[in-house]
């Protein structure tokens, strides 16, 4: 049966037409089981994808803290050089990239204003560089653990440790567990 030539207007019109399908007849979409495929290879692929992006994070975070390490260990050797090559040598605080730098048996004292401002990192809860600190102190022999926030701030962490007299600072090894 033939259809008379008509004109169809609206969204899906192609203009005049004759024959047996109407417009609408012949526009194609995509069938059920072209869609459920395209779902299950989205689904295949976001299950191999997310474990290796979440182990990136890790991974990261591991990295960041082993770059803090070699930072801290790094400003501590140029605190203390700085000091020694002093006139007269330091004692109480050494200047550094013009901020004193509060100083214990010639090192960086285990605080915010010794390590901390020698490293030049920015630490706290909400700090933009992601750290935090607890402990600490400008006394020798005061430790104070420096940690990269995320998964488990303590466990993602390393201690610093200020001299006694005639000692270097200790630096722990850094405990990846919580990164």
């Amino acid at each position: 049966m033939k259809i008379a030539r008509s004109v169809i207007t609206g969204p899906f019109s192609r203009g005049d037409y004759t024959g047996d399908n109407p417009p609408l007849a012949r526009m194609r979409g995509f069938t059920l089981i072209e869609l459920v495929v395209v779902i299950i290879i989205l689904s295949i692929l976001a299950a191999v994808a997310l474990p290796r992006f979440f182990a990136l994070q890790t991974q990261a975070r591991v990295a960041k803290l082993n770059g803090t390490l070699g930072s801290v260990k790094g400003a501590a050797v140029m605190a203390h050089a700085g000091c020694l090559g002093s006139q007269p040598q330091c004692t109480a605080f050494l200047p550094m990239e013009g901020v004193n730098v509060t100083m214990i048996n010639h090192y960086p004292t285990a605080d915010a204003a010794g390590i901390i401002t020698a490293v030049g990192i920015s630490v706290g809860p909400a700090s933009p560089d992601g750290y935090d600190v607890s402990g600490g102190g400008p006394a020798a022999g005061e430790i104070l653990k420096i940690k990269v926030l995320g998964n488990d701030p303590e466990n993602c962490s390393f201690t610093y440790t200020a001299p006694g007299v005639g000692q270097a600072p200790i630096f722990s090894a850094p405990v990846t567990t919580g990164c």
